[in-house]
């Protein structure tokens, strides 16, 4: 009951804000009557006429026209997102051996409701239904017989792991929410739905734990959500740009992941969860710089080794944005850096090259990103090869030539390496885009260039924000208590507190049933 009592109050105490969001399962109210709305016709043919008119006369709408008890029935539905074995079994079959008298006692769907609205009817079609007329009636019955184009949960390719769980997010939302709840069996969680897009019509649903996340960062994320509305987004990937703090900031706020126990934990942590429909992943706010150098191996594997990945994977982003300046800076202002017995044999290549350090690094840098577009671009067995030509064969040409030096070969070929490593692509795409920012000011000014560089990047990672949330938290506000599952692992049993970086509303794990009861009585 406290359950019940705190939704009712944070939906009362918040109405001007959130508007009460549609559960998932209940069926849609019949609308009210408006100067709009266009109700239900005594007529089939009247209704079918409009139905017409209100799908564009499109070829895919079937009409069948039906008798049941000397009644003249009209069925309605969009050939290509109805099930013709579903329509058989729970609509044709029933009408012609059931003897019910009240029609909707009849069908033998999962879900049937009544309607009054002939636009209702229309946007109902759209979503897989089927609609059936009955003549002299002023309503109508729409008939759940959606057909469902489903893929198996294999592990995402971009998320492999070697331990845990190896099933992944597919395009039908249903079964995504299907595989949250498999892994959270809790009351507290929560899934708000929204549509988004007046062409698009996108379904989304929000998840999050009621007693574990922010009612403040709940009310944020419907606020941004509702502001957009109107966009067409046919996917998560899409609405990213439209809720995030900075679009324009080369860093990603907000995490993609294809992997439902990645999403579950998050939850956990108290983030919230968006999924939409037609795409295989879901969306994690907020986060932090350290959220996109986290993996499920890290947790799955031992505490030292997690730690040791991790640490390499943090080492990994400072190498890949400043290990091409550095290159740049020592070879045209800092030889003096180098050891004699090295000098002489980087000098024995470097002076072949006939441009300056800053040019050749552009050079392969770019060579390097257009190779992997071809990569990514081409069928499998083609993609290896381009790798592999791109690899040998054109890299030993350019050095040949003198267009390269060897050196710049291998300082290219550890960029790319320590890039590839951050588990998240998006994050993988900014380091990308920030080594060549960092590569101007070390051609112009040296090291320093590099350090000016990288104050600026650091100030504005401090100023960053994801729905609230510090961007570098804990490192920025400095939090030492948030500090164990950073850098590095703590093991399991250390971590007795709730990450204070996603601001959970309740921060012990195992929190007793005295702490809930305060978190639920903070509402009323």
């Amino acid at each position: 009951m406290k359950l019940f009592r705190h939704l009712f109050h944070m939906n009362k105490k918040s109405a001007p804000a959130l508007a009460p969001a549609p559960t998932p399962a209940p069926a849609p109210a019949p609308a009210q009557e408006t100067a709009d709305t266009v109700t239900i016709k005594s007529s089939l043919a009247e209704n079918a006429r409009y139905l017409d008119q209100a799908m564009f006369h499109t070829d895919d709408l079937v009409k069948l026209s039906l008798t049941y008890q000397n009644q003249a029935l009209l069925l309605c539905y969009l050939d290509p997102m109805c099930d013709e074995v579903k329509i058989r079994s729970f609509i044709l079959k029933p009408l012609a051996e059931s003897e019910e008298e009240n029609l909707a006692d009849v069908f033998t769907a999962p879900r049937v409701y009544a309607q009054t609205s002939l636009d209702e009817a229309a946007d109902t079609l759209l979503q897989g239904q089927a609609v059936l007329f009955k003549e002299s009636s002023k309503e109508c019955y729409s008939i759940t017989v959606n057909a469902e184009v489903k893929r198996t949960t294999e592990e995402p390719e971009n998320e492999k792991t070697v331990r845990g769980s190896h099933e992944g997010f597919v395009e039908n939302m249903t079964v995504n929410l299907h595989l949250i709840r498999k892994q959270i069996k809790n009351r507290h969680l929560v899934i708000r739905r929204y549509t988004l897009g007046k062409e698009s019509r996108t379904e989304v649903a929000l998840a999050y734990l009621n007693h574990v996340a922010k009612p403040e960062l709940i009310l944020e994320i419907d606020k941004r959500l509702r502001t957009i509305a109107g966009a067409n987004t046919l996917s998560t990937d899409l609405m990213e740009e439209y809720i995030e703090d900075r679009t324009l900031s080369p860093f990603p706020q907000i995490l993609t992941t294809e992997r439902p126990d990645r999403a579950a934990a998050n939850l956990l942590e108290g983030r919230a969860v968006l999924i939409s429909a037609g795409t295989p992943s879901a969306l994690v706010m907020p986060v932090t710089f350290f959220s996109f150098y986290q993996s499920p191996d890290d947790y799955y594997s031992r505490t030292l080794a997690g730690s040791f990945i991790r640490f390499i994977r943090l080492l990994s982003f400072v190498i890949a944005i400043t290990l091409p300046a550095f290159y740049i800076a020592v070879i045209t202002f800092h030889y003096e850096v180098i050891p004699a017995e090295l000098l002489f044999q980087i000098k024995g290549s470097v002076e072949m090259v006939p441009y300056p350090p800053l040019l050749e690094a552009m050079f392969m840098e770019l060579t390097l990103e257009l190779l992997r577009e071809a990569g990514i671009r081409l069928p499998g067995p083609i993609g290896q090869t381009i790798g592999i030509v791109g690899g040998l064969v054109i890299g030993d040409a350019v050095v040949r030539v003198g267009l390269v030096s060897y050196p710049m070969i291998i300082v290219v070929a550890l960029t790319a390496i320590s890039s590839f490593i951050v588990p998240s692509h998006e994050m993988s795409a900014s380091v990308r885009l920030l080594r060549f920012a960092v590569m101007l000011p070390a051609a112009l000014l040296g090291f320093i260039g590099i350090v000016f560089s990288l104050i600026f990047i650091l100030i504005h990672l401090c100023k960053l924000e994801s729905f609230g949330t510090p961007y570098l938290a804990p490192a920025a506000p400095f939090r030492l208590k948030d500090w164990k599952d950073t850098l590095f692992r703590f093991p399991l049993w250390k971590k007795d507190n709730r990450v204070n970086m996603a601001k959970p509303a309740v921060k012990k794990d195992n929190a007793d049933s005295k702490e809930l009861q305060e978190n639920d009585t903070q509402f009323e």
